[in-house]
């Protein structure tokens, strides 16, 4: 029997292009995939940064274009671990410096329309054996709202592939004016709510939502989430319409394999749970790093984007009551200006025992968690979430706030700490946990125990992924067992369906 052949849609992959989590999932889990037997292939634009990484790029037939949509050719790498990328070569779309989405000003790009239209385009006519590549895939499965449209050009075209909609943050939906549409090839009968349309505007990711054959989350918790007034982001109704269907599940993301603090080469001294001194000397890296003062307190480490979502202001208001109780806090991030300063600020009045680097270093980051004793988490809402998991395996005890992938993935008491109330009382509650725990020399050391132990590796969410894909290609296989994330998701009965 062949393999099964899947096509996979994103806009980043890490070590290429890289924004965000995106960029991790887009590298992991086509490997894992591919170690289950799926010959899966990547397809994304051929940003200058990709072309400059992969010097053996063999350039093959092109795509033709649509309306205001610039054909395009397709191009065709390997990676050294032997994962296929299909490019979508349209330089007058990608060759520009700054990020997959933004200028080097931090402003989206004004043709965003037009330059994952040709994505979603080029990813349509693949599906149905275009593009000289000799390969086409048995289902596509569509990462977020860059690739949003693929699932519509599928269904107006007459494309009987299966499609996958996977959501990494239902916040982000790639809208654009309505007068655009004829220019991306939108018909005018899908402009309407049961379509693209949203609150007048057309949205990229509703329309991936609407047209895909199944929807997922990137976990469970987020899933039923997703599904309510407060967290759907204006999508409620038609979360609720797809769970009600049995179409939406959640399937937590997993962590890259180099996770490890016994190998991983950023870190200056390694670690494991019965020998935590490399632990404690990577502690004392950061404190140098940041110039902060010698402590026997614990280290708080932060590493995030810097954004209202993952609720750092109750960081800012809890920083007085950390330090007075000897704790220090090291911060690394980038985002929001506005919360930049705020954090900067709040290091500035506590010199000694804040530390704030405005940027990302992957080596800085890897230190940070590695040397940490806690790792704040505050999340207003958290889709997945992968600091968390990389925290446990480094033994930096999460202090979360209970919600999506954060509820999900830390055991409250055990592998971590969970609030439920999002205030400054209610991280401070989980922080005083914290401190008791640290003064416990044993539960702490039986805590850090269990969180190392725990693995998050993408061998999980690839054996349910592939058990969804032969689902909905008509191919029966036993479900793996403890997933939860393939039950109907049910929503309460009193909502109202909007969107």
């Amino acid at each position: 029997m062949s393999p099964m052949k899947v096509l996979f849609v994103t806009s980043e992959f890490s070590g290429l292009a890289k924004a965000g989590g995106l960029g991790e999932v887009s590298a992991g889990l086509p490997l894992a995939l591919r170690h289950r037997g799926i010959d899966v292939r990547v397809l994304m634009p051929a940003y200058p940064d990709v072309i400059a990484k992969l010097p053996d790029i063999t350039w093959f037939g092109r795509l033709t274009g649509r309306a205001a949509i610039p054909g395009c050719r397709i191009g065709v790498a390997m990676l050294p671990d032997g994962t296929i990328l299909y490019l979508v070569g349209a330089p007058s779309l990608y060759d520009r410096r700054g990020t997959p989405y933004c200028t080097p000003e931090g402003k989206d790009w004004p043709d965003n329309h037009l330059r994952f239209a040709r994505l979603s385009l080029a990813a349509s006519d693949i599906a149905r054996g275009r593009g000289n590549l000799g390969w086409q895939p048995d289902l596509v499965h569509v990462h977020d709202w860059p690739g949003g449209l693929t699932p519509a050009y599928m269904r107006w075209d007459g494309v009987d592939v299966p499609t996958v909609m996977t959501i990494h943050n239902i916040a982000y939906q790639g809208l654009c004016d309505a007068a655009l549409r004829p220019r991306i090839g939108i018909p005018e009968h899908a402009f309407q709510m049961e379509g693209v349309e949203f609150h007048g505007r057309i949205s990229f990711l509703k329309a991936g939502l609407y047209y895909a054959r199944h929807v997922t989350a990137v976990s469970p918790t987020y899933a039923r989430e997703i599904t309510t007034e407060a967290l759907g982001a204006g999508l409620h109704g038609l979360m609720q319409g797809i769970a009600e269907r049995g179409s939406l599940s959640g399937i937590v993301n997993g962590i890259d394999e180099s996770w490890d603090p016994v190998s991983d080469p950023h870190l200056p001294h390694h670690f494991d749970p019965e020998d935590l001194q490399g632990k404690q000397a990577n502690a004392q890296v950061v404190r140098d790093s940041l110039c902060l003062r010698p402590s026997d307190g614990p280290l708080f480490g932060i590493v995030s984007r810097l954004v209202h979502q993952k609720g750092l202001d109750l960081v800012a208001e809890a920083a007085n009551s950390i330090v007075e109780q000897g704790g220090q806090i090291a911060i690394l991030g980038l985002g929001d200006p506005e919360i930049e300063h705020m954090l900067s600020r709040t290091s500035r009045r506590h010199r000694d025992d804040i530390g704030v680097l405005i940027g990302f270093n992957e080596p800085m980051a890897r230190r940070i968690v590695a040397g940490s004793d806690f790792t704040l988490m505050p999340s207003r809402f958290e889709p997945c979430g992968l600091t968390q998991m990389q925290a446990q395996r480094y033994g930096a005890l999460p202090i979360a706030h209970a919600t999506g992938g954060l509820a999900d993935t830390i055991d409250d008491g055990s592998t971590g700490f969970l609030f439920s109330d999002l205030s400054h009382d209610g991280l401070m509650s989980a922080c005083w946990r914290a401190f008791d725990a640290y003064e416990d020399t044993d539960q702490l050391a039986a805590m850090r125990r269990t969180a190392m132990a725990r693995s998050f590796g993408w061998a999980g969410a690839a054996a349910e992924y592939e058990a969804l894909y032969r689902d909905l290609c008509g191919v029966r296989v036993e479900q793996p067992t403890a997933t939860p994330a393939r039950k109907p998701l049910l929503p309460p009965a009193e909502m109202d369906v909007a969107a």
